[in-house]
This record gives C-alpha cells, structure tokens and sequence, in this order.
C-alpha cells in the first residue's frame, strides 16, 4: 500500500538542500511527485508531495525530521481520488498595482464568497517602470464549482480593481 505525504520545509538558503532532501526521499525509495519551492529573504520553503511505500513511510519521516538546518512538518495526505472526477471550472487570476496593505486579503474575501479554491497563488513586488513606485503583481490557480456565477465574480473584482487602483484580469481555462 502506497501512503502520500505532504511536506512543508523551511530552513536557510544553502546550496545542497534540494540534494540533501531528495537523497533522503530516495534511499526510502518514495517517489518525488509534486512540489514548490522558493528562496524568500534567505530562507528556503517548500511545499512537497511523496509517495513512499507504507512501511517504509515512518522511517522516512523519522530521517527527514533528522535533517539538520532544515525543518520540515509531515502530514499524510488522501491518496488521489477515485471513481468520477468531480466537475469543476479552473479560472486564472491576475492583478498587477500599486502595492498596498491587505491587497491579498481583499482578494480571497471576493473568492471565498463566491466559493472559488486559490490552489496556486505567487506574488511579487516590483518598481514600476517611471516612476520606481512599488507595484504588486498576483497570479493565481483556482477552482470553482460548476455552478459559479462568473458575472458577479467578475463584476465584483472589477469593482475591487477600481478601488485597488489595479488591473485585475480572469479568465477560464481550458484544460
């Protein structure tokens, strides 16, 4: 039996890090399958999906929470679903404006109340180009249900890129 697990990882920027922690993973003969990873303010975070046979799986964690200058939190994860995928709209999200306080809280209000999933979000900070002004950019994976009403999210964000002062962009994806 195959056991997934999602780890998360934070330690500092070094090179070898990527290397000590796959060697890890390999020599319990658990499968690299999905992750994310970036250097923020010298520091390396991770988000990590393993499928590792069952009995190998606690001795895995054990070695991974024994790796030195990193920490890393296990948690075991359903297995992929099975049977009848589950219908639902896969949309792209995009802003890009002056950078402010509670941008990304403003944002994820609008989508839970329409009950939109960010499964992907990156942002960045950068100098706009005249004026050297700290602009903010987002990018997002989400999902929604079938039944989403696309009007009224739309509607509401570009009420909310009007006070942002921010171009909001959203569109379907087709897969």
């Amino acid at each position: 039996m195959t056991r997934f697990l999602v780890l998360t990882l934070i330690g500092d920027d070094r090179p070898g890090l990527v290397e000590q922690l796959s060697a890890v993973i390999t020599l319990h003969e658990a499968s690299w399958l999905e992750s994310s990873m970036a250097q923020l303010a010298g520091k390396f975070a991770g988000v990590l999906k393993v499928a590792v046979a069952a009995e190998q799986a606690d001795a895995l964690q054990t070695a991974l929470k024994a790796l030195s200058g990193v920490t890393i939190t296990v948690e075991q994860a359903d297995s992929p679903a099975v049977g009848t995928p589950v219908r639902t709209r896969r949309l792209a999200f995009s802003l890009v404006g002056h950078d402010r306080l509670g941008i990304v809280r403003e944002i994820s209000q609008v989508f839970a109340r329409y009950g939109v999933n960010v499964e992907k979000l990156v942002t960045t900070t950068t100098s706009a180009p005249m004026s050297s002004e700290t602009l903010f950019c987002a990018e997002a994976e989400l999902r929604a249900d079938d039944t989403l009403d696309a009007q009224a999210l739309q509607a509401d964000l570009e009420r909310l890129s009007n006070d942002l002062i921010a171009d909001i962009n959203l569109d379907e994806k087709t897969d």
